[in-house]
């Protein structure tokens, strides 16, 4: 079983307006809503690929009960804390031609530690020997940077395998637990080791540092290049796929999406990265907020090139 655990989710709003001037009233030609995430968009990802999957988090108010009600409505199970107060909507404004954005995420509601002992006592309730746990995204108001720290040791004590996708304290208190994975993208591994991260050889050892941290494998997300993989065994570079982007924006979900929906099929970590990076570009391919489907992401498959490093 796959389950995506998001703390902070929002219902994404997007517009899209022939271009952006600031100081001007502009009209949007379109608009669209979606129910966002990071946890929530690899769930339509996994989705897409023909995998039922968990959302699992913390939701409020008149927009949690549109969150609930539109996961379900795509075929995707839900298992919500509820929350006082209400959950974030974030704006995206994009430009019709595509390539250019500007998102605002709002805040989100205050999560009181008897809240977080109830989500943490869920997550133990679900988790099961060999099932595959995504945690991803930002911390609502009230949750401490070791929240996911603290899920990492719940998971770990069920052997359940947790992949995890976030920056900052977060990350460093979340690696410290050996997650199976952890896939910063590079300004998150910059942030965290302080090192740079301008050629290959940097993110390379950027990598490294954060595997001394305790995370088992690690995975640095780098845009349209692709991303970069560290195990125990070897360091390889995983090119994305050329596609014409319109909207990157939960390209990088998508990534995490096609990497663990091919690590629950029995592909190896770099064949499952491959399946993430072609995933990612066929989500950036796209207009609005949709998802690669399963037939673009193996359409894209043979452009994926694997370098050993």
């Amino acid at each position: 079983m796959i389950y995506t655990l998001t703390l902070n989710p929002a219902v994404d709003r997007e517009l899209t307006v022939p271009e952006v001037v600031y100081d001007a009233v502009l009209r949007a030609s379109s608009s669209r809503v979606d129910f966002g995430g990071k946890g929530f968009n690899v769930s339509r990802l996994l989705k897409g690929l023909g995998v039922t999957s968990t959302a699992v988090g913390f939701v409020g108010g008149k927009a949690g009960e549109l969150l609930q009600d539109g996961l379900r409505s795509l075929g995707i199970e839900t298992g919500f804390v509820w929350v006082d107060g209400e959950t974030r909507t974030n704006i995206s404004i994009v430009t019709q031609a595509g390539g250019h954005y500007i998102k605002v995420n709002e805040q989100g509601p205050f999560v009181d530690e008897a809240k977080q002992l109830e989500l943490l006592e869920l997550i133990g309730t679900l988790a099961q020997p060999g099932d595959w746990w995504v945690l991803a995204g930002s911390l609502p108001p009230g949750v401490a940077p070791d929240f996911y720290a603290r899920v990492i040791r719940a998971l770990n004590t069920r052997q359940a395998q947790a992949v995890l996708d976030t920056g900052g304290e977060s990350l460093r208190a979340g690696c410290a637990e050996r997650p199976f994975l952890a896939k910063p993208n590079t300004e998150e591994a910059r942030a965290l080791t302080g090192m740079p991260m301008d050629t290959l050889e940097q993110v390379s050892l950027a990598a490294a540092e954060i595997r001394r941290m305790g995370a088992q494998n690690v995975v640095v997300s780098m845009g349209k290049q692709g991303a970069l993989l560290q195990t125990d065994r070897e360091t390889c570079l995983v090119h994305s796929p050329k596609v014409t982007e319109k909207n990157p924006i939960g390209a990088g979900d998508s990534m995490v999406g096609g990497l663990v929906w091919a690590l629950t099929q029995g592909f190896g970590l770099k064949e499952s990265l491959g399946w993430g990076v072609a995933s990612g570009a066929a989500t950036a391919s796209l207009s609005g907020t949709e998802v690669g489907s399963r037939a673009l992401i193996e359409s894209l498959l043979s452009q994926v090139v694997y370098q050993s490093l």
